[in-house]
């Protein structure tokens, strides 16, 4: 059974100390919203790839057959997530608005084929006040600001032990990325991100602020960004209940078939040399970190822990997740776990009905 951890504690900016962990189990839930960086350090990572622990690595395609209330992301409310874990993001993710909270790229374009990286700003908008930085200041992660006039928000919590999370996605579903950015104290997020080929893709920034009443707002935002030229897309790889990768395999049992808007259980299984691995190690307070990529729109879906359980052993060989994916089409997983201080992406195509 998976364990998934996170941590719901606050600190000051800047700050060294991580929040402790608190283990959670392997239900998730997805739902769909947009994920992005968070602060200090990073963990880009490419289907098919391995690297160290929030080392970035380059993305690419895999060649395999393959909180508190809920985020806003289009204004929908939210609701309450797991003990001890904040809530997802509703909507699609593909807004660069909500919720008063604007996602604003210093630049709309990217260089091709070589290390970069991305700028941006959260912005509030016209009666949106950065309460964050007036809730408790000694538990929040800035400064912020209350002007509701287009300046820049500083102030978030934690969110998966970080502030801040970004993902870069290309049209076609590869060069997946996802970095944790730092912040300037102006406002300003940085994220390192590894060579992209050229396209059309999309970057999401999921976040946590709080509302006038001290209430969690998570909020998931996108934009789309160009990196020089097109380029010839990658087919989609065709839907399967494997992948693999460094030598992993990951076996994907759905319980009932999977219907768009319907809730159903999804299990990940893994296995190494046709033995079950039980040393599944955390990350990002999780065993298991899911993203998903709808084909065609890029609508974005988060899969989150759904409960928590005592003791300190590692992860594996079952994860269990409760997948409610809104749209019917394919969507690209992607899976990132880590054993021996090594975190591993691997994507696999699924389709909803």
């Amino acid at each position: 059974m998976l364990t998934l951890l996170r941590s719901r504690a606050r600190v000051p900016y800047p700050s060294t100390v991580r929040p402790r962990c608190a283990r959670m189990l392997v239900g998730v839930t997805v739902v769909v919203g947009l994920a992005a960086a968070g602060c200090g350090g990073s963990a880009t990572t490419g289907p098919g790839t391995a690297h160290p622990m929030e080392s970035p690595a380059m993305p690419g395609h895999s060649a395999m057959p393959g909180h508190g209330g809920m985020p806003a992301s289009g204004g929908m409310p939210g609701h309450a997530g797991m003990p001890g874990m904040g809530g997802l993001p509703a909507g699609d993710g593909l807004a660069a608005e909500a919720s008063g909270l604007r996602f604003v790229p210093v630049a709309s374009t990217l260089p091709a084929d070589q290390p970069t990286s991305f700028r941006f700003r959260i912005l509030a908008g016209p009666g949106h006040h950065d309460h964050a930085s007036r809730v408790s200041p000694p538990e929040t992660h800035g400064t912020g600001t209350a002007n509701g006039d287009g300046a820049p928000v500083t102030a978030f919590k934690l969110d998966q032990t970080r502030p801040m999370h970004l993902y870069l996605i290309r049209s076609d579903l590869t060069g997946f990325q996802h970095v944790h950015p730092n912040v300037e104290s102006d406002g300003t997020w940085t994220a390192p991100l590894q060579p992209v080929r050229p396209g059309a893709y999309r970057v999401y920034a999921s976040f946590i602020t709080t509302d006038a009443s001290g209430a969690d707002v998570p909020t998931v935002l996108s934009q789309p960004v160009t990196v020089a030229d097109g380029s010839a897309d990658t087919p989609l790889p065709p839907a399967s209940t494997t992948t693999t990768v460094d030598g992993y395999t990951l076996t994907l049992t759905l319980a009932g078939g999977l219907t768009a808007g319907a809730a159903g259980t999804l299990t990940i299984t893994v296995s190494a040399g046709g033995r079950p691995v039980t040393d599944l190690q955390l990350y990002l307070d999780t065993y298991a970190h899911l993203t998903a990529f709808h084909e065609g729109d890029l609508a974005f879906a988060h899969l989150h822990p759904t409960g928590t359980t005592a003791g300190g052993k590692d992860g594996g060989p079952a994860l269990t997740f409760e997948a409610s994916l809104p749209r019917p089409g394919n969507w690209r997983l992607f899976v990132q776990f880590q054993t021996a201080g090594v975190l591993r992406t691997a994507a696999v195509t699924l389709p909803v009905g």
